[in-house]
């Protein structure tokens, strides 16, 4: 067994943020952990007291995150990993969801992890090793009618995590982007925000598609428990991967989007050299 190591992770009250810190914390390792209420801190800290920090957090409040690394840093001691858990889902034909639904949805789910690492990686910088995990989704590279905002958001996570570990390589920290399937987690239940229905031109593409997330919430075959004794798995290996799917059904829908993508480039791909210079 390595060394006992300090993790950060925000969204620990549910999902897959308790599922990490349980098995982290079943793996002796150290936790701060964050949450939006003191009863929620509370209860996180009565999982194994002296090891499991609770910290209030909103991660869409951007200016507060610097000064809570600091202090854990000073507090705890130091970090070894980060984790970007927190995070929601928003639902929603693109033509009929505000835009301010969208800025919120950036806020939560790109602004907010990048603010978290930008904060932390002054502290894993001068100490030449470090984790960054992201969670992003499977909806960072597959994509479904009425999650454009989500997806969106996902996609440039695993952007963000793919050009941060190219930077951070050769100082000794990796950067890792875990995209989980469906899983049993409350992301399509209560943790979703929903945009109204209004234009009728788009019920046959979508109404079957919100049925079925809302028919199969609670019961999908990711086990959030499992998913987070991999990522503990994770940060124990040497030279870590840069992205990582987690379930079947991930790696079956990532595969074949993957696949489609080779085949339309290889159609295309006169068209595609025509455009160099003569």
């Amino acid at each position: 067994m390595t060394s006992p190591k300090t993790l950060f992770i925000t969204g620990v009250s549910s999902g897959f943020g308790r599922a990490i810190a349980r098995a982290a914390l079943s793996a002796c390792h150290q936790v701060v952990g964050t949450v939006r209420t003191e009863v929620a801190r509370l209860e996180f800290e009565a999982l194994s007291p002296g090891r499991a920090h609770g910290r209030l957090l909103d991660v869409s409040r951007f200016e507060t995150i610097a000064p809570l690394a600091r202090d854990i840093e000073a507090a705890i001691g130091p970090v070894d990993v980060v984790i970007n858990n927190a995070g929601y889902g928003h639902e929603g034909i693109l033509e009929e969801s505000p835009l301010e639904e969208m800025r919120r949805q950036f806020d939560v789910n790109v602004f907010g992890p990048v603010a978290v690492i930008k904060a932390f990686l002054p502290f894993l910088r001068s100490r030449r090793r470090g984790h960054v995990v992201n969670i992003t989704s499977m909806g960072g590279t597959i994509t479904m009618p009425g999650i454009a905002y989500y997806c969106g958001s996902k996609f440039a996570l695993e952007g963000i995590s793919d050009a941060l570990g190219k930077e951070l390589k050769d100082l000794g920290i990796a950067v890792t982007a875990v995209a989980p399937g469906s899983f049993r987690t409350d992301w399509a239940g209560r943790s979703m925000v929903r945009s109204p229905r209004g234009i009728p031109d788009y019920d046959a593409v979508f109404d079957p598609v919100r049925q079925a997330r809302l028919d199969r919430s609670g019961r999908k075959p990711g086990d959030p428990d499992r998913a987070g004794r991999a990522i503990v798995d994770l940060l124990e290996m040497p030279e870590p991967p840069a992205h990582l799917l987690l379930g079947s059904d991930a790696l079956a829908l990532v595969r074949a989007k993957l696949d489609q993508m080779r085949a339309d480039i290889d159609r295309h791909e006169a068209l595609t050299r025509s455009t160099d210079a003569a």
